[in-house]
């Protein structure tokens, strides 16, 4: 008998991944989740335009209810409805009553269900919750059955149970290969060096570094910048900003470059064990992937073999002078090899379902 749960899930968006860089992950963990028999309902405010500029329609695996992002009554209509499931899940980010939330989540599940803090940045949660021991969530994180992060590895989750959570546990972004994989190039996205990312203050720092600056160093080579928020940059004339990428056209951009980049967050790359959802979507599309330097890489991927590693903007411009093309096919598939046999959504899925069976003993697992 398959395990079967009603699970509420409140998080930033599911349908739109305009100024959401978590869209991506929750799509590949939600639709992996209802393929093993459970029924999603995911709850997202109506903010920062992103129900204007939606890339999917409502999905067949999840039911989305869109609430006001400005009215409090709206939300504990939402609380009241979540009540009913048996998994009531708070994701972090959500940018909208995220402390309200955080405080009545635990408060919303009715007796015998489970309320889980589902963290998609815990290296920067943790740090401000440390850095302020009068942060409202510090008191919050024990009241959770289960915290589940995006990543984070082994110092997330003794970051997590120092203060007080009972169970942590890292759900790491992976591939859903119907959604990402390999296409033919198109010459709008065409490149040698591309890179995919919002203007961030935590990020724009490192970008400057690993893109930037690398840029500047290979004149006679190409780079193309997609995300929101570039507009304005001083940029050297090898770089070729296109504004928002639509979900729709990432596989494309990752195989029509050269060489794709991932660059992490401020805490994420301090922290490791971190891989961002762009490092399964180029390993997806068979692309050649360039990372900055993090501890945890070898995890998911061989440095060297399946990815390509830089510690500066200097290793990024040796990188792109140094690799030919055929080199570049040769690690954009054996990134896609490794991630398909290990890294897929379907066996983060398998992961949550047993950690819920381990927690809710009465319940039955599925095979």
């Amino acid at each position: 008998m398959k395990l079967s749960l009603e699970i509420a899930f409140f998080g930033s968006s599911l349908v739109s991944a305009y100024w959401n860089g978590a869209a991506t992950y929750y799509r590949g963990i939600i639709r992996a989740l209802a393929a093993r028999g459970h029924h999603i309902t995911f709850y997202e405010p109506d903010i920062y335009d992103r129900q204007k500029h939606r890339d999917m329609a409502d999905p067949a695996w999840a039911e989305v209810v869109v609430y006001s992002g400005n009215d409090r009554d709206d939300v504990y209509r939402m609380l009241e409805r979540a009540r009913r499931a048996d998994v009531v899940v708070k994701a972090s980010g959500i940018g909208a009553f995220d402390a309200l939330l955080e405080e009545e989540v635990p408060r919303a599940v009715k007796p015998g269900a489970l309320s889980i803090f589902w963290d998609v940045d815990a290296a920067a949660t943790l740090e401000r919750v440390r850095s302020n021991p009068d942060d409202p969530f510090r008191k919050l994180i024990p009241r959770y059955d289960l915290v589940f992060t995006y990543g984070g590895g082994p110092p997330v989750v003794r970051g997590y149970v120092e203060l007080g959570a009972g169970l942590c546990v890292p759900v790491y972004n992976a591939l859903d290969p119907t959604t990402h994989f390999p296409v033919q190039p198109e010459q709008r996205w065409s490149a040698d060096l591309s890179l995919l990312a919002n203007r961030l203050p935590d990020r724009e720092t490192r970008i400057g570094e690993f893109f930037f600056r690398a840029a500047a160093l290979v004149p006679e080579k190409t780079f193309l910048l997609g995300g929101n928020g570039w507009e304005g940059r001083r940029a050297p004339p090898n770089v070729r900003t296109v504004g928002h990428v639509y979900t729709t056209d990432h596989n494309a951009f990752n195989a029509s470059a050269r060489c794709v980049l991932n660059v992490a967050r401020d805490s994420m790359a301090a922290n490791g064990w971190s891989p961002a959802t762009r490092v399964f979507e180029a390993a997806g599309a068979a692309a050649c992937l360039v990372t900055d330097a993090w501890e945890g890489i070898d995890v998911f991927l061989e440095p060297g073999r399946e990815v390509l590693v830089a510690k500066n903007g200097e290793d990024v411009a040796r990188i792109l002078r140094d690799l030919d093309e055929t080199r570049a096919k040769e690690i954009g598939v054996a990134a896609r090899t490794r991630i398909l046999a290990h890294h897929t959504y379907t066996q983060r899925a398998k992961l949550v379902d047993s950690i819920l069976v381990t927690n809710a003993p009465t319940m039955e697992a599925a095979p």
